[in-house]
């Protein structure tokens, strides 16, 4: 039988991800270039062409400027499912705070789209150690699935000690966690999406893919609109890491989603999330 992979965008703008949360302030954002719309197109257009069905976790924020492009995403077969509302991580807010993040971002997004929100991606895969209620403020607040969390060691994220695969977070509800894929060689666990993927060889992510796939288990691939982008703005006074992090090899990365596109059976996460929840 052939496993069904997870193919998933994290829609936000180039000026809100965490690489500049502490440069670029939120009150600044209204402001800023936007390029979400267009480059999430160019996104749309590479799906149609390989005839991939994704999820795009979107946050509240940009769904609520831009409802035609949320339309035009459910309208071409793909999922939308909540990315929160401005990219606040989880492990900054409280139980409470997170449950109205979660009902700010999914009102949004529900009708924007016109239909129903089932699936989470915290910002920053910041569902962790320290965020020991989220997955019970997710399935009380009626979702699914959560693809929340990273099963590595991160300076940004990171949760090393939970499951590599697909687990459920609570022995009284049905809500599954499906964790991003990483790549193990010589003991060592690598993330391989987003950055990761555009700064190290593809090889590692097909690696990760078929560690899971042997496994019994989907691999979870994710990337950003702004990663197909070379030309957005650049920001001057941020961090040195915080640039290369971003930057580096933009050009690059239409080309390897193209290619990653076609070696490997890609769907909606959550066709994923039925087919580890039957399993």
């Amino acid at each position: 039988m052939t496993i069904l992979n997870g193919m998933s965008v994290d829609v936000e703008e180039w000026f809100q991800v965490g690489a500049f949360e502490r440069t670029i302030d939120k009150d600044d954002w209204d402001r800023l270039d936007s390029r979400v719309a267009t480059n999430t197109s160019m996104v749309l257009d590479l799906f149609g062409e390989t005839g991939v069905k994704a999820t795009f976790f979107t946050l509240g924020w940009v769904a609520h400027r831009h409802s035609a492009l949320i339309r035009r995403i459910v309208g071409a077969g793909h999922e939308i499912a909540s990315h929160g509302w401005d990219h606040q991580r989880v492990f900054t807010m409280t139980a409470d705070q997170f449950r109205a993040d979660l009902a700010q971002a999914r009102a949004a997004l529900e009708d924007a789209g016109g239909v129903a929100v089932s699936g989470y991606r915290a910002p920053s895969f910041s569902i962790d150690a320290r965020t020991p209620w989220a997955h019970r403020v997710l399935a009380e607040e009626g979702y699914s699935y959560s693809s929340s969390v990273a099963p590595v060691a991160h300076d940004h994220y990171g949760w090393r000690d939970s499951p590599r695969f697909a687990w459920r977070p609570l022995a009284d509800a049905t809500l599954i966690e499906l964790p991003v894929s990483t790549a193990e060689l010589a003991r060592r666990r690598m993330a391989v999406g987003g950055g990761f993927f555009r700064l190290l060889p593809a090889a590692l992510t097909d690696i990760a893919v078929r560690q899971s796939n042997r496994a019994g288990h989907a691999g979870m691939f994710y990337f950003h609109p702004w990663e197909v982008d070379p030309a957005q703005p650049r920001v001057a006074n941020a961090p040195l890491r915080s640039k290369l992090r971003h930057y580096s090899r933009l050009g690059a990365m239409a080309g390897k989603l193209r290619a990653l596109l076609g070696r490997h059976h890609w769907g909606r996460v959550d066709a994923v999330a039925q087919q580890e929840r039957h399993w």
